[in-house]
């Protein structure tokens, strides 16, 4: 439960005088509070304050005063999406004057159909699966470019003797679909390999099984998901986890190919037709990316925020997750959240090269001035916004990610 909602639950509690209270499920119905802020040592409730009460400078009316947003991540509550519950949690995003829902992604949720479709305010999504979508009609823009690298890989087992791009010719190769295969495409063209004709391209699940069973040569992987998902798994023939000395990996990065990824995107013409909304937009990066520079520099804290909204993976592997995402965003020479120009052509050369797009973007599709404005501010508050001397720090998996 986040801080805002805990509030806001004990107000009203304190209101209605209720001896037992409720917490709001995912489908809206009440299920019975556990954290014990409603009520005493003996199960009843904090007295009723008289309803005549002066209730000036209560938490209430300032609740009462926040702007509600709602944002769309692309997938499932993890440390992929750490510091939007760091925001959270830590009333970055109240004190920026917002009361912020996170809406859970999935396997059949497009986060940037969701924002178009007036479903969110605002998304995160890859930067080429917008483009696509945009390109189709969506009138999203890209407002915050967190991640500043590619954290897709491909990864064989090191005695498969694949090393290199090169030696993908011939083997069977696993990706995702659904607009994460682009890279791969790409890297394998620029090596002179047809896609269609040099290897055999095979439908992977969103995990190593097929890999690890032999039934493909070199799997699809994120570097703060599958990869550890490997390295927390025992290998038959040691009876020890696997380790990265086991493995080899093409990071698409060192290839060329690498493509944008997680970036937060808002409704264009809400952003030029509406002030109030560009000043939440604003408000929600400024306190995202605080979110973000909260989780780099308070890592264990930031870790159980994480637990606390995903109790369903383990704590090494939302650990390791959070350790290869700050990866990806840190450092970030000219400001968190601000576009890598480089990387952006990049993306737009491959999406184009690819056939995902048919042609380059308008130059609209992406804007820095709500980042500039949002850096600017966390600048004035103290906060590092470059993590110059950013070091990742060190993650021991264990079995099964626990």
């Amino acid at each position: 439960m986040t801080r805002s909602t805990r509030r806001l639950l004990t107000v009203l509690l304190i209101v209605l005088g209720l001896v037992a209270t409720g917490c709001g499920g995912e489908d809206g119905t009440a299920t019975p509070a556990d954290d014990g802020t409603a009520a005493d040592s003996a199960g009843t409730a904090e007295p009723q304050a008289p309803a005549d009460e002066p209730t000036d400078g209560t938490e209430a009316a300032a609740d009462a005063e926040l702007t509600p947003v709602s944002l769309q991540l692309q997938w499932f509550t993890q440390a992929q999406f750490a510091g939007y519950f760091a925001a959270l949690d830590q009333g970055f995003y109240s004190d920026a004057g917002l009361d912020v829902e996170i809406l859970e992604g999935g396997v059949d949720i497009v986060p940037q159909s969701v924002l178009a479709s007036g479903g969110a305010d605002f998304a995160i999504a890859w930067v080429p699966k917008a483009l696509v979508s945009i390109e189709e009609g969506a009138n999203i823009t890209n407002i915050a470019q967190v991640f500043q690298r590619s954290g897709t890989l491909q990864v064989a087992l090191a005695d498969s003797g694949i090393e290199s791009v090169d030696d993908l010719a011939g083997t069977n190769v696993g990706n995702w679909g659904f607009g994460n295969e682009f890279e791969l495409l790409a890297g394998l063209r620029q090596a002179g390999l047809d896609p269609d004709t040099d290897v055999t391209l095979a439908q992977q699940a969103f995990d190593m099984l097929a890999l690890l069973s032999g039934d493909i040569d070199a799997a699809q992987a994120m570097t703060y998901n599958e990869y550890a998902q490997v390295l927390e798994t025992v290998n038959p023939d040691t009876g020890q986890l696997y380790t990265e000395d086991d493995l080899t990996v093409i990071d698409w990065n060192e290839e060329g190919t690498a493509m944008l990824q997680d970036a937060v995107w808002a409704d264009a013409a809400r952003l030029e037709d509406d002030e109030a909304y560009r000043d939440a937009s604003v408000a929600f990066v400024e306190a995202s990316l605080r979110g973000w520079a909260y989780c780099r520099d308070e890592f264990d804290a930031c870790v159980d925020i994480v637990l606390e909204n995903a109790p369903t993976l383990g704590e090494s592997h939302q650990a390791w997750m959070l350790n290869e995402t700050n990866k990806l965003i840190w450092p970030s020479p000219g400001g968190v959240g601000l576009m890598d120009q480089a990387l952006w052509d990049q993306t737009v050369e491959v999406s184009t090269s690819e056939e995902i797009i048919s042609a380059a973007p308008d130059d609209d599709v992406y804007r820095t001035d709500i980042a500039e404005e949002a850096l600017e501010r966390l600048a004035e508050a103290g906060v590092d916004t470059t993590g110059e001397s950013y070091e990742p720090v060190t993650v021991e998996l264990r079995e099964g990610g626990e």
